[in-house]
């Protein structure tokens, strides 16, 4: 394996346990408030921009992985739409570019 590759595996696996810890203490001093975390996400101005970039980053990185699966085949790179949607961008995009510059 070459070592981009293992960069792009480290920086998922960072990009999916580093935001999960925050989440996860968050949850654990607040229970398991979805409304309370939605209002979190909302809180200022400040924090509602970056909630939104992160939302259209979301959404352009899984069009991105559909348009390219589509041309490419590579079935395998879809594990990253997942991954975006439900960890997040930090884990979502290292995953797909680890996926994608696999040998065929």
């Amino acid at each position: 394996m070459s070592t981009l590759r293992i960069l792009y595996l480290l920086l998922a696996v960072w990009g999916a346990v580093h935001p999960m810890w925050h989440v996860l203490s968050w949850l654990t001093a607040n229970g398991f408030d979805m409304q309370g975390l939605f209002a979190a996400w909302t809180a200022n101005d400040a924090v509602t921009g970056l909630s939104m970039d992160l939302v259209i980053a979301v959404i352009a990185l899984v069009l991105w992985i559909l348009a390219e699966v589509s041309v490419r085949r590579n079935w395998s790179s879809l594990w990253a739409v997942p991954a975006t949607c439900l960890i997040g961008v930090g884990c979502g995009l290292p995953l797909y570019l680890f996926l994608r510059t696999r040998p065929v």
